[in-house]
């Protein structure tokens, strides 16, 4: 089981701030595909890779990162400074 958080628009899209989820999914890649295929929703909150950033296990990480032992996959846009 994998806790999967959802922050800012991504929250607001999906709906729910996280869940537990059962996945076979061997990167975060993978789960972002088991995720864009479950609703519409999933899938339009994961159309651009490229305004979402990703924490495993509270540490920043890129989308090929592994998912073997991670208790937590966050989502979030960027942070902008200022």
């Amino acid at each position: 089981m994998i806790d999967v958080l959802y922050f800012a628009w991504v929250r607001e899209r999906i709906g729910v701030p996280r869940e537990r989820l059962e996945t076979t999914a061997a990167t975060v890649a993978d789960l972002i595909e088991e995720l864009r295929n479950r609703e519409e929703r999933y899938a339009l909150a994961f159309s651009d890779l490229s305004a979402l950033r990703v924490a495993v296990d509270q540490d920043l990480a890129e989308f090929d990162a592994p998912l073997d032992g991670v208790r937590e996959v966050a989502f979030f846009p960027p942070m902008t400074g200022g």
